[in-house]
C-alpha cells in the first residue's frame, strides 16, 4: 500500500473528529445536512464507491466538513487527491439536476403552504356565500308572500280610499256650494233713476266683503249705515275691500266713473249700468233685510186701512140710527099737538 492510500482515512478521521468535537451526532447531522446517515458513515469510513456518483463524494464532504465548522472548500483543495473526481459534464449535470429538484420541492412546499394559509380564508368564504344564499332565497319567498298580502290589502285600502274620496269630494262639493250659496247675496232692484238706483235685499248672515274695482280712474266713496267707509280716487286695476257687518243696513256707494267700476257685495255683482243716462256718475243704494220690513210695513197698514173702514161704517151706522129716533119722536109730538 502507497503512502498516499496509507493517509487516504485522514479525511473521514479530521471530518469525524470535527464532529465530535461539535457533539453532533450523527442523527444530527443528517438532520442539519439533510444526507443519509450511511452516506455519512461512508464518508467517516471513506467509502465512496457507497455514494450515487463521483460528484456526491465532493458535494457531501464539503457539506460534512462545512457544518461542522471546517472550510470545505480548502479541505477539497488539501484532499484533492484523495478524493474522486467527477467529470464536468457530470458535475453539471448533477448541480442542475440539484437545482431543478430543490426548486421543485420549493415550489411544491411553497404551493402546499400557500394552500394551507388561503384555507381558512376560502372556508369562511364559501360559509358566507352559503348563508348569503340562504338569507336571499329566504327573502325572495319572504317577499312573494308579502307581495300576496299587499295586493289583498291593496285591494281592499283603494276601494276604502276610493269610497272616501267620493265621500270627500261630496262633502267638498257640498261645501262649496252651500258657501257659494252663503256667500251670495240676492238684490233685488226697487227704484232706478237717470243717475241712481236701488237695491233691496235679505238681512246678511255674517260679514260680507265690498268689493270695488277700477279699469280706469275714477272717484268713489262709500257709506256705511251714515259711516263713511271710503272716499278717494282709484286708479286703474285698483281694488278697495270693505268688510260690512252682518247687521248693515244701508250702503250708499258714489261713484264717478261707474263704467269704468266693478262692485261686487260677497260674489254678487251689482248691475251699475242699467237705465244708466248718466254713465260717468252713478248713486248706488243697497238696503238690506228692508223685504222683511216692507212686508210687515204693508200689513200695518192694511191693518190699519181696515179699523179706520170699519170705525167709519159705525159711525154711519150710529148717525143713522139717532136720525131716526129723533125722527121718530118729532112725528110723535105732531100727533099729540093734533089731538
Amino acid at each position: 500500500m502507497s503512502e498516499n492510500e496509507e493517509k487516504r482515512p485522514e479525511v473521514g478521521k479530521k471530518l469525524h473528529d470535527a464532529r465530535v468535537a461539535k457533539g453532533y451526532t450523527l442523527d444530527d447531522l443528517q438532520q442539519a445536512t439533510k444526507i443519509q446517515k450511511r452516506y455519512l458513515i461512508a464518508i467517516e469510513d471513506e467509502k465512496f464507491d457507497e455514494l450515487p456518483g463521483d460528484f456526491y463524494v465532493r458535494a457531501f464532504v464539503k457539506q460534512y466538513a462545512d457544518t461542522v465548522g471546517l472550510d470545505g472548500e480548502d479541505l477539497l483543495k488539501e484532499y484533492d487527491d484523495d478524493l474522486p473526481k467527477a467529470k464536468t459534464d457530470e458535475y453539471s449535470e448533477h448541480i442542475a439536476q440539484a437545482v431543478e429538484t430543490r426548486a421543485t420541492s420549493k415550489r411544491k412546499l411553497t404551493k402546499v403552504n400557500d394552500a394551507r394559509k388561503y384555507l381558512p380564508t376560502v372556508i369562511a368564504i364559501v360559509i358566507v356565500v352559503i348563508v348569503l344564499a340562504a338569507i336571499w332565497l329566504t327573502a325572495i319567498v319572504r317577499g312573494h308572500r308579502d307581495s300576496s298580502t299587499k295586493i289583498d290589502n291593496s285591494s281592499v285600502k283603494v276601494s276604502g280610499e276610493s269610497s272616501k274620496k267620493s265621500s270627500s269630494s261630496s262633502k267638498k262639493k257640498s261645501s262649496s256650494s252651500s258657501k257659494k250659496t252663503s256667500d251670495s247675496i240676492k238684490l233685488k232692484a226697487s227704484t232706478r233713476t237717470s243717475s241712481a238706483v236701488t237695491f233691496t235685499g235679505d238681512a246678511l248672515t255674517k260679514d260680507t266683503t265690498l268689493t270695488i274695482k277700477t279699469s280706469g280712474q275714477a272717484w268713489n266713496a262709500v257709506t256705511v249705515d251714515n259711516s263713511q267707509r271710503l272716499s278717494k280716487t282709484m286708479i286703474a286695476n285698483q281694488t278697495e275691500k270693505i268688510n260690512i257687518a252682518k247687521n248693515a243696513q244701508t250702503i250708499v256707494l258714489t261713484l264717478g266713473n261707474a263704467s269704468a267700476t266693478t262692485v261686487k257685495l260677497g260674489n254678487t255683482t251689482v248691475d251699475l249700468t242699467q237705465n244708466n243716462t248718466y254713465p260717468n256718475t252713478r248713486t248706488v243704494t243697497i238696503k238690506l233685510g228692508n223685504t222683511t220690513q216692507s212686508s210687515s210695513a204693508s200689513s200695518t197698514s192694511s191693518s190699519a186701512v181696515t179699523t179706520s173702514t170699519s170705525q167709519s161704517t159705525s159711525s154711519t151706522a150710529g148717525s143713522g140710527t139717532t136720525s131716526g129716533v129723533a125722527s121718530t119722536s118729532s112725528t110723535q109730538t105732531s100727533v099729540s099737538s093734533t089731538r
